[in-house]
């Protein structure tokens, strides 16, 4: 059984002092490849730093919305140069957040418009944040989707059915994180069970929400496995399948260079 885990902060501060022992067991659990996600100009460069590290880490570059309000002059042009890095599959963490105030939120639509235009001059996919801002990331992504071609994930997906489904319109991969195994999740699962196969994908935003039960505790790509098998479950079929299925999925969108299973 191959996964691939599409999120995670491998550059964490709590993940890169072991960083061989947490790849070595995301290994033994089945996970062949990690997408790790910047945050910032400096993350970019630590994550692109690590695929030349690790075989099977690749990264993306981008600026999250919450940190968006402390870059620093030449912090984009950064982002806009190692996008053409080697092992740079994606664009992002980008987004909009309406749940923080770290970044007054018409920064935070410039940026994402930013990002969202370097994306697609690169046809990269983009790996999207949406806190509380539901509407205005549909609304964003429709604008720039008349523009020209549009790919990406809506990463670690919490929303209703209606923004699942104005997601998928739009071409769009949804990812669940261990969020769907907690207990209280089941609005959250009945989204999960209605997304077409071939557009779900999995990740554990590690060192964050780590799913059941493991939650409270520090995340890692091992644990993967775990939000695999609730899904499974919610989706009435077996592990196996879903593994196979979403890495894929995985594979497709972010061109990783995965061996097609099954």
């Amino acid at each position: 059984m191959q996964l691939v885990d599409t999120h995670a902060h491998l550059d964490d501060e709590q993940l890169v002092g072991d960083l061989d022992e947490v790849l070595a067991r995301a290994r033994e659990a089945g996970v062949v490849c990690v997408v790790s996600v910047a945050t910032t100009a400096e993350s970019s460069l630590q994550t692109v730093a690590l695929t030349g590290c690790y075989a099977d880490v690749f990264a993306t570059v981008g600026i999250q919305p919450n940190y968006v309000a402390q870059s620093n002059e030449g912090d984009w042009e950064r982002v806009v140069q190692l996008a053409g890095s080697p092992g740079v599959v994606g664009v992002g963490e980008t987004g909009l957040d309406r749940y923080w105030d770290y970044t007054p939120f018409e920064e935070q639509q410039a940026s994402f418009g930013r990002h969202i235009e370097l994306a697609q001059g690169r046809d990269l996919p983009l790996v999207i944040h949406c806190r509380d801002a539901e509407a205005d990331v549909v609304a964003a992504l429709g604008h720039y989707a008349a523009r020209g071609r549009l790919r990406g994930v809506m990463h670690s997906f919490t929303g209703g059915e209606e923004t699942a489904a104005a997601c998928l319109e739009l071409g769009l991969y949804i990812s669940f994180a261990g969020m769907v195994t907690f207990k209280k999740s089941e609005s959250l699962r009945r989204v999960a069970a209605g997304v077409p196969m071939d557009r779900l994908l999995l990740e554990t935003d590690s060192p964050y929400l780590s799913p059941e039960p493991f939650r409270g505790r520090r995340n890692e790509p091992a644990r993967l496995v775990h939000t695999a098998s609730r899904l499974a479950e919610v989706r009435g079929v077996s592990v196996e399948e879903l593994a196979r299925q979403t890495t894929e999925n995985a594979r497709r969108l972010f061109g990783l260079p995965i061996s097609q299973t099954g």
